[in-house]
């Protein structure tokens, strides 16, 4: 009975470790035409998570940038995923049709793109909750971006003055990472 009962034990403590500690990846997101997500699809690869948004003064830049990142690293190990928001200063009031439209005329975006969401306060979208909480920073303004890791940790989160180009190194060496242990598993 006693070597059952360390048994039974040993088996709850196994099933506990075996369950892994939630990651961005385990979110789900409606895309911007309307269907339903799973962010699982990203895992493996390296991701730039940005608040977007059409009518403010970074968005040419940020835009510009980010489509330049995505021809450059994506798509099988990089991907920018696109949030579009309205909470900062009102610059996203556009409907979501409206914004993949303005995206794709004016920036050739190819990057994912999903529904307008809120990313701060009480109804801030789950993936952005866990992102506020594992970096400890939260989006003041548009063009927020969190760099993901293909395990789905956040790296690090950095607000619109910091470009994105002030970015490229740190994510051209964590794709770079993930490229050379692909191999190194092959």
């Amino acid at each position: 009975m006693v070597a059952g009962l360390a048994a039974a034990w040993l088996l709850l403590a196994a099933a506990a470790c075996a369950q892994r500690e939630q990651d961005f990846y385990d979110f789900k997101a409606v895309n911007i035409r309307g269907k339903l997500v799973s962010l699982e699809k990203y895992r493996g690869s390296v991701s730039l998570v940005v608040n977007v948004a059409s009518e403010c003064g970074f968005t040419d830049q940020h835009y510009r940038a980010l489509q330049q990142l995505q021809r450059d690293l994506g798509p099988h190990h990089f991907n920018v995923l696109a949030f579009p928001c309205n909470q900062f200063g009102q610059q996203e009031p556009n409907s979501n049709k409206e914004i993949e439209n303005f995206a794709r005329r004016t920036y050739s975006v190819s990057f994912p793109m999903f529904s307008k969401i809120t990313v701060t306060g009480t109804g801030a979208h789950p993936a952005f909750k866990y992102l506020i909480q594992t970096s400890g920073k939260e989006p003041t303004w548009n063009f927020w971006k969190y760099l993901v890791a293909p395990d789905g940790k956040v790296i690090g989160a950095w607000d619109p003055t910091m470009s994105v180009e002030e970015l490229r190194p740190q994510i051209t060496a964590l794709v770079r990472k993930l490229i050379l242990k692909k191999r190194e598993d092959l």
